[in-house]
């Protein structure tokens, strides 16, 4: 597919109607590209791959062959949504590789944020070509590409196009969302049944909650990342404010705070909470969330979260900080 120009005249996919137009029109497509052959995809989860996989189910069904890496810093139940979602619902052809110890084993001890991501992405690349080295009568490789990737960086999503995979591959693209844009995406999304959770999802830094357990990560410390941050999105589902507030997620850092718990002297970690709203991700704003919403996760954290004494939330808007912690 090597027209990677939209056309002025292509009207925005903004309606159930235009979301199944658009979605009969790329099935033919698919199907002429890839005739009988199989297709590789890497499924994060995310919005763009999964509708992509979606997609692609719809039109090849099991000749597509989605790669799930489990990195062991996904959010509470994102791995289990994959599956439920597109082996158990979909009839995927899915393989899930559960690759938490040895991206944590070699994540231990490194606290520099940027070593942090390089190792996560290129364990990631490698994991990623050890399955597809497994794999017989692959041709076609499936990313999921949006026009906003190709007006910012000519065309190259690394974190899709899993951009490290050595040439003797020699995989051709499939890339049916790359003329949309996000919200585009999300419509289209919809209109193949994925559920609002998966479709709707917030956007998520390709190094998971590797960015948000500050400094060195401990398995301890990310356990109470994943279950302050999900405690944090069910009350704010409750309160009416997921689809109010363009993204919010718990931070920990590496280091403790004292405390008191049951008459004695605590050491224990505090808990970030980090919400924003923004239009281009350029400059942020920070919602002034109702009291009572806060004291309620507060005490559930404190409650619920072992190993932490304190619930903090950030002010700070962007400029100056920035969106993410790391």
């Amino acid at each position: 597919m090597a027209n990677n120009v939209r056309p002025a005249d292509m009207k925005r996919i903004n309606t159930p109607e235009l979301a199944e137009a658009f979605i009969n029109e790329q099935v033919a497509e698919i199907r002429a590209q890839v005739g009988n052959k199989k297709v590789l995809l890497a499924l994060s989860g995310g919005v763009d791959s999964s509708v992509v996989a979606a997609l692609l189910i719809r039109a090849i069904g099991r000749q597509l062959v989605c790669v799930h890496v489990n990195h062991g810093l996904m959010r509470k139940g994102e791995s289990e949504q994959v599956i439920e979602v597109f082996r158990h619902q979909m009839d995927a052809n899915l393989i899930y590789v559960d690759a938490t110890d040895r991206f944590l084993d070699l994540l231990a001890g490194v606290d520099e944020p940027e070593r942090k991501r390089k190792i996560i992405g290129g364990e990631f690349i490698k994991v990623f070509e050890e399955e597809a080295r497994k794999l017989e009568g692959i041709d076609f490789l499936a990313q999921g590409t949006i026009y906003p990737d190709i007006l910012e960086s000519d065309g190259v999503k690394a974190h899709h196009n899993v951009g490290g995979l050595p040439d003797d591959f020699d995989f051709e693209l499939v890339e049916p969302v790359r003329l949309l844009f996000k919200d585009e995406v999300r419509c289209v999304g919809h209109a193949l049944g994925l559920p609002a959770s998966m479709v709707e999802r917030q956007p998520f830094p390709g190094p998971g909650l590797g960015v948000r357990c500050l400094g060195a990560i401990t398995r301890d410390r990310l356990a109470a990342l994943r279950e302050s941050d999900a405690i944090l999105r069910e009350e704010f589902a409750a309160a009416g404010l997921a689809g109010q507030v363009w993204q919010f997620f718990t931070v920990v850092p590496d280091f403790r705070s004292t405390g008191v718990r049951d008459g004695k002297r605590a050491f224990d970690w505090p808990v970030i909470i980090r919400a924003v709203n923004t239009v281009d991700a350029m400059t942020a704003t920070v919602p002034e969330v109702d009291w009572p919403v806060l004291k309620k996760i507060t005490q559930r954290i404190l409650a619920e979260v072992p190993g932490v004494c304190r619930v903090l939330y950030d002010l700070t808007p962007k400029p100056v900080g920035t969106i993410e912690w790391e």
